[in-house]
């Protein structure tokens, strides 16, 4: 679907193909998103430094895609501020990237964060600022809702660094939608998963899928009974164009993803299942494999009634179909990162 701002302009009928700046789109989300931009024949523009992200993700060969590499704050200096939507998705990612190196996760999200809502204030332009389901900290209150508490752990835990700085974000953004009038729209991510997500960073479905593709022991982290509601990106990404599309989402924070939650355990018996692998399950504690102090939240659920009330509902993937996908997106060979 061709993005348009027929719902900013005097002229209901105008309809144009549209120019979008999509930081990160070089990543597992951006680039999905980007893919399905340029389907619709959108001009779009990528900014990603490429520390998590990965230029083969990206049709580099399509002319209406133009990739700049660099930091946000440092690239935007050099682009006008004629787009005609934003999507802000550069960010630290990953529980293992936060623990080890809480500095550019913190600097990362705050610092870039506020360059691009800087950057939008000077024409107005709609801004989807990505945020996460780890606002919530350590809430225990189920399904979480967006307008309820957030509640954090200890400074002296990194762990919990990533998520107070996203919730930084989320403030800095509202307060340039009421203030300055700036059409912002928070989507908080709860667990996507698809093709082109790597397991590098901790993320736990592409790490089975890997393990067991491989006949390597699945390693389940704590005892297993943590629950996580998983959405396939490709599910998601169509939210996401919805949502910069609906005034009523301008604004807010909105919970995107999956409202069905799944042990941890049960994934891992899952995944095996489903490739048919003959791994073993084996179990880790949280401080193996993060170190001393480390906290995990033991279950993350979202209320999904504020996303079907501004777009409706549509999902077609089953977890069972994500997990053959991210397996047939992996080439298993020497040295390639899982």
């Amino acid at each position: 679907m061709t993005l348009d701002r027929s719902h900013d302009s005097k002229d209901n009928s105008e309809i144009h193909t549209a120019s979008v700046l999509v930081t990160g789109g070089a990543g597992f989300i951006g680039s999905h998103l980007v893919d399905a931009l340029l389907a619709s024949d959108n001009r779009v523009t990528v900014i990603d430094d490429m520390s998590t992200g990965r230029q083969s993700n990206l049709q580099i060969e399509n002319d209406q895609l133009t990739l700049i590499h660099g930091t946000v704050g440092e690239q935007l200096a050099f682009q006008e501020p004629s787009f005609d939507y934003i999507f802000h998705l550069a960010a630290a990612v990953g529980v293992k990237l936060v623990v080890d190196e809480p500095i550019r996760t913190i600097e990362t999200n705050v610092l870039e964060t506020s360059a691009i809502l800087r950057f939008a204030a000077k024409n107005k332009t709609p801004v989807m600022l990505a945020s996460t389901s780890e606002v919530y900290g350590k809430s225990e209150a189920l399904p979480m809702q967006e307008d309820g508490n957030l509640v954090f752990g200890s400074t002296e835990k990194s762990r919990w660094s990533y998520g107070c700085s996203k919730a930084l974000d989320e403030h800095l953004a509202m307060a340039w939608y009421r203030r300055e009038d700036l059409p912002v729209r928070i989507p908080r991510f709860f667990n996507t998963i698809g093709p082109r997500q790597k397991g590098s960073w901790g993320m736990v479905v592409p790490r089975f899928v890997a393990a067991a593709l491989s006949g390597k022991p699945l390693i389940v982290y704590g005892d297993g009974s943590q629950t996580r509601c998983f959405c396939d990106v490709r599910d998601m990404v169509p939210m996401l164009l919805d949502l910069i599309k609906t005034d009523d989402a301008v604004g807010k924070a909105v919970n995107v993803g999956s409202d069905t939650p799944i042990t941890i355990l049960q994934l891992a018996e899952l995944v095996k299942n489903t490739l048919n692998s003959n791994s073993t399950i084996e179990f880790k504690t949280m401080n193996e494999v993060y170190g001393d102090g480390f906290e995990d939240l033991q279950d993350r659920q979202p209320d999904l009634t504020r996303l079907h009330s501004l777009i409706g509902t549509r999902t077609k993937f089953s977890l069972q179909k994500t997990i053959t996908s991210i397996a047939e997106s992996f080439v298993i060979s020497t040295g390639n990162e899982q």
